[in-house]
């Protein structure tokens, strides 16, 4: 009885030794065919990948040029509207400059050449008058006249009026020739002999011209 034990006891051992054999050979070859199709879902995948890569790269590129010439644009769009901008600013300044120099300063300022020239003449008809008589009276009056004849011209610098420089010939941009007197000198032909009347240029034009007396060679 103990061998019959003993021998379906070694039968049941080598039983379970055979499955579980045939249970690793069942496993591995489960892991090589999984291992096999991982493999080949790799290569398809890559395979795959570069086709589709290529494309999507070349595709993205072309779209983020786009983008770039949009911006582009746009920067230009920038540019021009901020020139326009800038020149319409400047146009509407010189409007505005113009409009308050000729219709507001100029006015005032013709009409204060106005008081200069009477208030010159009345110091050169004091001055005639005055010849050798001596009064105090005569005297303060030529200064107070002298006074106010020169806070005119202060106030013509402030305004940016500035009076004809003195010159020794006739240039009519800046001179109108009231009367000649003649001459035999051909080289003094034009030569100012005597300023009449002051002249003035205001913001780089001439306001009034100079008048003046000049030799003319006959």
């Amino acid at each position: 009885m103990q061998e019959l034990s003993a021998a379906a006891t070694l039968a049941q051992e080598e039983t379970r030794n055979n499955d579980f054999t045939s249970l690793l050979r069942e496993f591995r070859i489960v892991t090589e065919t999984v291992q096999s199709l991982e493999s080949a879902l790799t290569r398809r995948v890559e395979n795959i990948a570069s086709i589709i890569l290529p494309a999507h790269a070349t595709e993205a590129a072309h779209q983020f040029q786009k983008i770039e010439e949009g911006l582009e644009s746009i920067r230009a769009t920038e540019s021009v509207n901020q020139r326009l901008f800038d020149s319409l600013h400047e146009e509407l300044l010189k409007y505005r400059d113009n409009f308050l120099y000729e219709s507001l300063q100029k006015p005032f300022v013709r009409d204060l050449i106005g008081v200069y020239d009477d208030l010159t003449l009345l110091a050169t008809q004091l001055k005639t008058a005055s010849e050798g008589r001596k009064s105090d009276r005569l005297t303060r009056w030529q200064e107070n006249l002298a006074n106010a004849i020169h806070g005119v011209l202060e106030v013509f610098h402030r305004l940016e009026v500035a009076e004809v420089e003195p010159k020794e010939f006739v240039d009519l941009a800046v001179h109108r020739v009231v009367a000649y007197e003649t001459t035999n000198r051909t080289e003094d032909n034009g030569r100012i002999v005597t300023r009449v009347k002051r002249g003035f240029i205001w913001r780089g034009n001439v306001l009034r011209p100079e008048e003046v007396i000049a030799l003319r060679c006959q």
